[in-house]
């Protein structure tokens, strides 16, 4: 059987990218049984309530929902249970030195397959108040209209009045 090659995503948080700014993204593994990876190939996961806290020097997941594996025995896993995540030490350093800044968390955005290697993007990211949601969703929404505006122009049609 050969190997999966490249970035194939599974789940996405977009909640998480309308209720947080994002500062900075990083990569990491995800330590799971058997069944949970037959389960996330199925695409049976959930990032809502997803978040990362610090435990023992290390990182780990908490609220993430891999549901169980429908074919799974005795040996099915518990599909709300903590996961440990896999960074280099350094950068489990830096993400606990940007973490003692007050209003900062660690979400996870992702999770993908990345060469057949069950992986997590995380993001340091800081919460967003009301205000800031809807100026972003104006922003995003002008944007579009100018897309579509210029669109219509390289086309030459004529736009509306």
């Amino acid at each position: 059987m050969t190997r999966d090659t490249g970035r194939r995503p599974i789940a996405s948080n977009r909640k998480a990218r309308h209720d947080y700014a994002v500062l900075k993204t990083y990569e990491a593994g995800i330590v799971l049984v058997g069944t949970e990876v037959k389960s996330l190939r199925a695409g049976y996961v959930s990032l809502v309530d997803a978040f990362a806290q610090e435990r023992d020097g290390e990182i780990m997941l908490h609220g993430l929902h891999i549901a169980e594996y429908g074919f799974g025995s005795w040996t099915n896993h518990q599909p709300r249970r903590t996961r440990k995540l896999l960074l280099r030490r350094v950068e489990i350093g830096r993400i606990l030195e940007r973490l003692r800044e007050p209003g900062l968390a660690l979400v996870p955005l992702s999770i993908y397959f990345a060469d057949g290697w069950a992986k997590v993007e995380l993001a340091l990211a800081r919460g967003r108040r009301t205000y800031d949601k809807r100026q972003a969703i104006a922003e995003r929404d002008a944007n579009r209209e100018i897309a579509r505006e210029l669109g219509r122009r390289l086309k030459g049609r004529p736009g509306r009045p």
